[in-house]
């Protein structure tokens, strides 16, 4: 399973549905979205800033994910960004592997 970080935004009346329902009936929405495409919830947080909701989840592959993200989109009351999280050790595993490149306008590799 893959752990992304999930960021939304509340959108009009999603505020509102939000004010009305409360926070923790939508964290069951968001526990019963993520198990019913294969996934679990890690944790789900409210925050003021740039996003209204942060939530760490797991999800079985990059296309759940992406229904994830588009079920709840679809709604036009929140909008939903995710991010793909990795461990140490996965950035252990690809600072090992080598690969050829060379950036524009530059004639050496580093």
């Amino acid at each position: 399973m893959t752990k992304y970080l999930v960021c939304g935004k509340y959108i009009g009346e999603g505020v509102k549905g939000l004010l009305s329902e409360g926070g923790s009936s939508r964290r069951s929405v968001v526990h019963k979205l993520a198990t019913s495409l294969g996934g679990t919830v890690e944790s789900v947080y409210y925050a003021f800033g740039e996003y209204d909701i942060y939530g760490i989840v797991d999800m079985p592959d990059s296309s759940s994910m992406a229904a994830f993200s588009m079920r709840a989109s679809s709604s036009g009351l929140v909008s939903v960004t995710c991010i793909p999280l990795m461990t140490p050790e996965d950035i252990d595993e690809a600072a090992k592997k080598t690969g050829e490149y060379r950036a524009p306008g530059v004639d050496w590799l580093p």
